[in-house]
């Protein structure tokens, strides 16, 4: 069976229409993907022109440079490593310090066992751990000895200060 010239040349004609559709997808598509791609990487609009454009312009190449170019990380996990640092951070800076010699002490812990400064007192009501500087106790609400007590008369203060004494002095 002969070929047909005719033929063949409509042969020809639709194999390299349907290559240059396919070749046209081609380059759409990746001008496209890289447009997607540099908006998840970064917010700057003169970025995301420039790279598109070099697709654009570049074609296969240009894809290639901009792979070399382009950000490592997009912004959902730049966003998600600095979540973490923060994360890190928050955690030692949680950690106590003795205001002493600044090493790591327990939250719990009354007396540093390095140099032995104060770091909590007892409640002398609930016996619960309070912060030196705390005049009442925020657990059940009892001031500190010696604090001045709100709303209470002289006489009061006196009554409870010979109570005081009586019972120290049966002890």
């Amino acid at each position: 069976m002969p070929l047909d010239p005719d033929f063949m040349s409509n042969l020809t004609l639709v194999l390299t229409a349907f290559g240059g559709a396919f070749l046209a997808a081609l380059w759409v598509s990746l001008v496209v993907w890289t447009y997607r791609d540099i908006r998840t990487r970064t917010r700057d609009p003169l970025i995301h022109t420039l790279s598109a454009l070099l697709v654009a312009v570049l074609n296969i190449p240009g894809v290639l440079v901009y792979l070399i170019l382009r950000p490592q990380r997009t912004l959902e996990e730049e966003y998600q490593h600095t979540l973490e640092e923060e994360t890190l951070l928050q955690s030692l800076e949680d950690q106590s310090l003795c205001p002493g010699c600044e090493r790591r002490v327990h939250v719990d812990w009354q007396v540093c066992p390095h140099c032995q400064t104060r770091l909590k007192k007892p409640c002398h009501n609930c016996a619960r751990l309070m912060e030196l500087p705390w005049n009442i106790c925020p657990y059940c609400g009892t001031p500190a000895p010696g604090m001045r007590k709100e709303g209470i008369s002289m006489e009061d203060a006196l009554r409870e200060l010979n109570l005081d004494e009586d019972t120290n002095q049966v002890s």
